[in-house]
């Protein structure tokens, strides 16, 4: 995510209207970020289709930024989100502890949604700040026996369900280029977690989706 990507996103929504984005910078970019970011996010921020600032975050796995400046550009965008009255979209790799850290001195009380959940065993935690823990189809691998279990144990009313494609593509689609249709995928893998149909999971999650994004 960045400007260039963000405002690509803002034009799709305005020739769709059933999109909805986010948008933000994503840690990989923060060395960069600057007060000019923090406008044009706000500026964007106000448009009708955007629903969430982000993805936002830390990043430690491939730090293409240093950790100094992943935290500065984190801590903007979640006060922008709480300006803006939109929840936050977060990315933490290899950073969970601190990403944790950052979000209750910076986020506490307001709408944190978890992307592409990575962190199981931090669930309990999460669970009782009430963040929205969203799951991808790295839960569908047969070793991800942790994150299985979190799939199947988060409260009903924090679930969601996402692709993060073009990336993590779930089992039977492995290997190939995701898209958002394979949703359908991992929707019905953690239907079977939690014992309830495919519908049942689908309307629980949509619901939740459109409670947290103000659908």
């Amino acid at each position: 995510m960045g400007r260039e990507s963000s405002e690509w996103s803002v034009a799709l929504a305005e020739s769709h209207p059933q999109v909805r984005v986010c948008v933000g910078v994503h840690p990989h970019d923060a060395d960069a970020f600057g007060p000019a970011d923090e406008a044009w996010i706000r500026e964007l921020a106000a448009h009708p289709s955007v629903v969430a600032i982000g993805e936002c975050g830390l990043d430690h796995h491939r730090e293409n930024a240093h950790p100094a400046a992943q935290r500065r550009a984190f801590a903007a965008q979640i006060a922008i989100a709480r300006e803006a009255g939109l929840p936050v979209v977060v990315h933490t790799r290899e950073a969970a502890r601190e990403t944790l850290d950052v979000l209750a001195s910076e986020a506490d009380g307001h709408p944190v949604v978890l992307h592409c959940f990575s962190i199981p065993e931090h669930l309990a935690e999460v669970a009782a700040r009430g963040y929205m823990i969203s799951f991808a189809g790295q839960t569908t691998y047969p070793k991800a026996l942790d994150l299985q279990a979190a799939a199947r144990d988060a409260p009903d009313e924090l679930l969601l369900v996402e692709t993060d494609s073009p990336y993590l593509s779930p089992v039977p689609r492995r290997g190939r280029p995701n898209t958002p249709a394979n949703v359908a995928h991992t929707l019905r893998f953690i239907a079977a977690l939690r014992g309830v149909t495919e519908a049942e999971l689908d309307d629980l999650t949509t619901r939740n989706a459109a409670r947290v994004f103000g659908w």
